[in-house]
């Protein structure tokens, strides 16, 4: 009489008896191996994956497609000035609340949250400095605190800025990156629009050299005033740079608009801006445009 076949017979086929391929699900926790978090981000122009540490190396600039993430107004400062030769001004001034402006949160809580957040005063840092050995006065606008938005602390702060350079015929250079005015302080953000471009009249009959530097993105009160009103404007590639948003704009006019719309190159072209300038050359080009003028 015929034995009948086992499973676990000689006989038996490899590829029944062969035990299933464990995955990585399979491997015990405590064994398998930990990536710690925050050493990569994806670049949102290209989608590669990049490490935080290169990235910073080459100025926050995506070396794959070259997209210019945002930065933070210290980061900005130590981009451009030489270094340890900044010397930060009017650091001193602060908001106060004289309209009790409150949203989801009462405007004083939320200036201490962003305060927490940015680890700086307001959205602005300013201070005297060297750009590759040229004496400088320089602003930066912080896109970290409320988007840099404009309210009583960066205009007073811009104003006293532009006085210090006329007083000590100092180059003037502001890097813009803002929302635009701070709705919080209402009226008294718009009134910097005027009080900043008052002091850059008086910078320019005293015969002061002002940069307008235009980062992404540079918007609202910001560009209406001071921004747009540089002896030479420069603008970092494919930056925003507008009063109302193109998609404000579209839905206001309701046609389509061109290709690149409010974008560095597109206002090049349109003669909006003189110059689209990649920030590892942003140095090197305030310097030769401080030598050009006689500063």
């Amino acid at each position: 009489m015929k034995a009948s076949s086992s499973t676990n017979s000689p006989t038996a086929s490899p590829a029944a008896s062969k035990a299933p391929a464990r995955t990585w699900n399979d491997v015990a926790p405590d064994k398998k191996k930990s990536v710690p978090e925050g050493l990569w981000l994806r670049c949102p122009g290209c989608a590669a994956m990049l490490y935080k540490e290169n990235l910073a190396a080459n100025l926050q600039v995506c070396p794959e497609c070259q997209h210019h993430f945002r930065v933070g107004g210290t980061m900005r400062v130590n981009q451009i000035a030489d270094t340890g030769t900044f010397q930060e001004m009017f650091a001193d001034l602060e908001s106060t609340d004289r309209l009790g402006f409150k949203d989801l949160k009462a405007y004083p809580d939320r200036v201490k949250a962003e305060q927490i957040k940015s680890g700086v005063a307001d959205a602005i840092r300013a201070g005297q400095c060297f750009i590759k050995g040229r004496d400088a006065m320089l602003c930066v606008l912080d896109l970290d605190f409320m988007m840099g938005s404009m309210g009583s602390v960066v205009g007073e702060t811009i104003t006293r800025s532009i006085e210090h350079a006329t007083k000590h015929d100092l180059p003037l250079i502001i890097v813009s990156g803002s929302g635009g005015a701070r709705m919080q302080e209402s009226g008294l953000s718009l009134m910097q629009m005027a009080k900043t471009s008052a002091a850059l009249a008086r910078f320019d009959d005293a015969g002061g050299l002002f940069v307008s530097v235009l980062t992404d993105p540079t918007t609202g009160g910001v560009t209406a005033s001071f921004a747009m009103l540089g002896d030479i404007i420069i603008a970092e590639p494919n930056a925003l740079i507008g009063f109302a948003g193109p998609r404000v704009i579209q839905q206001t006019i309701r046609q389509e608009l061109p290709e690149g719309f409010q974008r560095s190159e597109f206002l090049k072209k349109a003669g909006f801006v003189d110059r689209v300038v990649p920030r590892g050359q942003l140095r090197n080009e305030l310097a030769r445009l401080i030598d050009y003028a006689g500063k």
